[in-house]
């Protein structure tokens, strides 16, 4: 593993490993994906900007699907805590905080909100190829469940914002 996923200082520094943009393909049960993320800070550096966008299919692929795209700020929240505000193509929103993800890895970084369907984590974690695992999961009453499409192959960095988080 390289020095990539160093912690930076601050209330923001966990996300430091992050910053960047990322992306990765697989196939899934919707077909062909590919997944773009992009961390960087934003409004002096209070907070970090996550855009995502997920194209499924593809002109070669027959299939085609309108893309799904997410953007959230993540800062301190009222509290202090570390907090995500997140809104979603599909007019959905959601809010959570820094949660402890040990059980992943010893390295993970996560956040935690209350779903309608239950507590949904959003946890990422080191790859061995410097690139970054990311998962959601549900716990709901029965047990843990991964959510259909989002654990995918290890992110490949494609491109690194020019500020770092302070």
């Amino acid at each position: 593993m390289s020095n990539t996923w160093k912690k930076g200082r601050g209330k923001l520094g966990v996300l430091q490993p992050l910053l960047g943009q990322w992306q990765t393909r697989a196939e899934s049960d919707l077909g062909s994906v590919r997944c773009t993320r992009i961390f960087g800070p934003v409004m002096g550096g209070s907070y970090v900007q996550l855009r995502a966008r997920w194209e499924y299919g593809g002109p070669s692929s027959g299939q085609s699907r309108k893309p799904y795209e997410e953007i959230a700020l993540i800062g301190a929240g009222d509290d202090g805590t570390l907090t995500f505000w997140s809104f979603t193509s599909d007019g959905k929103r959601s809010v959570g905080r820094l949660a402890d993800v040990s059980d992943c890895h010893p390295e993970a970084i996560g956040f935690e909100a209350q779903m309608p369907a239950g507590l949904a984590r959003m946890v990422y974690w080191p790859a061995e190829d410097d690139g970054f695992i990311w998962v959601v999961d549900a716990k709901k009453r029965e047990g843990v469940d991964a959510v259909p499409g989002a654990s995918l192959p290890s992110a490949r960095q494609t491109g690194r914002p020019p500020l770092g988080i302070q």
